[in-house]
């Protein structure tokens, strides 16, 4: 990956090549899932937007605030993840679709042992959804819905008779941010991608499930109250994470934050 710091231009790669798009290789190669993850464990990072003043969405959604290259940088992870996880709400606001394969990561997957494209993983604990959607009816690879022991039994037999995988990861109607990782990872989904919505980031924030945030920042002002990227209840004692990479394009910055014991 060529050096980020100070701040890498994603629209060029030197004088003698201005203008450029960083290809999708390119990307693929600066956002790779760490190499040599242990058995049985897996690497959990999230994918946000967020305004200058901390808005997650606008609207309600997160594509006003974004551009074409955070689009780009969202195809790519999604290229690069064995499953992406979005909480129910999420799923409901963006109009959420199966995942599709893409030519440009075929090799790379199949090198990688993955499927043809990720499966989505929906959190909910009512299991409140439309199963007639195509992320349910249309599928590249079934849909999971994650879920508590708890949860209405009806619902659990909608979501089967759907097509979709039930994974219980919680006791009650509550889901275990922890106990997801764990799931999807034991379903060897080890390369995890979370998309949010807020309130699923602040779960896994607070059980001190995540590994790795890629954060857009957008140069744009809402004010207003939307959500920021994370939301619940806060963690006794803040996290850090260390800057990892930053890119920039059109005045957004792209930047990825690990956590310094990952």
């Amino acid at each position: 990956m060529r050096s980020l710091f100070p701040v890498t231009d994603l629209t060029t790669t030197g004088a003698a090549a201005p203008d450029r798009e960083w290809s999708l290789d390119e990307l693929a190669e600066a956002y790779a899932y760490p190499s040599g993850l242990p058995d049985g464990t897996s690497w959990l990072r999230a994918n946000m937007v967020s305004t200058l003043d901390g808005a997650a969405q606008h609207d309600g959604r997160s594509q006003p605030i974004s551009c074409a290259a955070d689009m780009r940088i969202f195809g790519t992870l999604r290229g690069l993840a064995d499953v992406v996880i979005a909480g129910a709400e999420t799923v409901r606001r963006e109009g959420y679709r199966p995942a599709r394969a893409r030519e440009a990561f075929a090799e790379r997957r199949a090198a990688a042992g993955q499927g043809p494209a990720p499966a989505v993983a929906v959190v909910t604990g009512s299991l409140d959804l439309d199963f007639s959607l195509p992320l349910f009816t249309e599928p590249l690879v079934p849909t999971l819905v994650v879920t508590g022991a708890g949860a209405p039994a009806d619902r659990i037999e909608a979501a089967r008779k759907a097509g979709a995988e039930v994974v219980i990861a919680g006791d009650g109607t509550r889901v275990d941010p922890e106990r997801v990782v764990r799931e999807l990872a034991a379903r060897g989904l080890r390369r995890q991608l979370t998309e949010g919505g807020p309130r699923l980031l602040g779960q896994f924030v607070a059980a001190g499930a995540l590994d790795e945030l890629c954060l857009t920042l957008s140069p744009m002002l809402t004010a207003g109250d939307a959500q920021r990227i994370a939301g619940g209840p806060g963690v006794a004692v803040p996290e850090r994470f260390f800057l990892a990479s930053l890119l920039e394009e059109a005045g957004f910055l792209f930047s990825r934050y690990r956590r310094t014991d990952s």
